[in-house]
């Protein structure tokens, strides 16, 4: 095998890991798991979670819509699972303050994916960005900027 070829399953191989961690995220946490958060896709420092459709989590039954708090939700799970995937690679990380621009309502009977990055951490904080939305990310359902905490325990960090 030659070194570039050692490089790229290297690549793969972290990828997958990144990955497995982030599904423990998704799933692990009872509350995530009961929304039905998912993993779309993930990579150092950013993350790409899901919430389907579901009429038990609508927040207004004439319209259909789901409610805030699910949208709340998602991009907190989002924002979180963001860090903990940052290369720096946290051991844990809790909720600072998380600042949502709702921009409109989702379209009733759809799902919502939320995509967010980890763009910048100190010793203590990290801080994110995100987006919600249903029909594309270039019309959001809302916006998201956050800190978290930074809990570091070694170069290994939170393990899959």
């Amino acid at each position: 095998m030659s070194t570039e070829e050692g490089a790229n399953s290297d690549a793969a191989a972290a990828k997958i890991d990144l990955a497995a961690l982030a599904r423990i995220v998704a799933e692990a946490i009872p509350f995530s798991k009961a929304l039905g958060l998912t993993l779309g896709d993930a990579g150092p420092g950013w993350a790409e979670l899901s919430v389907p459709y579901d009429a038990r989590l609508v927040g207004d039954p004439d319209t259909g819509v789901l409610h805030g708090g699910v949208v709340t939700a998602l991009l907190d799970s989002c924002c979180g699972t963001a860090v903990l995937l940052h290369p720096d690679r946290p051991a844990a990380t809790a909720t600072i303050d998380l600042r949502i621009d709702y921009m409109r309502a989702s379209d009733p009977g759809s799902g919502l994916i939320a995509r967010a990055r980890c763009y910048h951490t100190t010793r203590h904080v990290a801080f994110v960005r995100a987006v919600a939305f249903d029909r594309s990310e270039e019309d959001p359902v809302a916006m998201a900027s956050g800190a978290f905490t930074v809990e570091n325990r070694g170069k290994e960090g939170l393990q899959p």
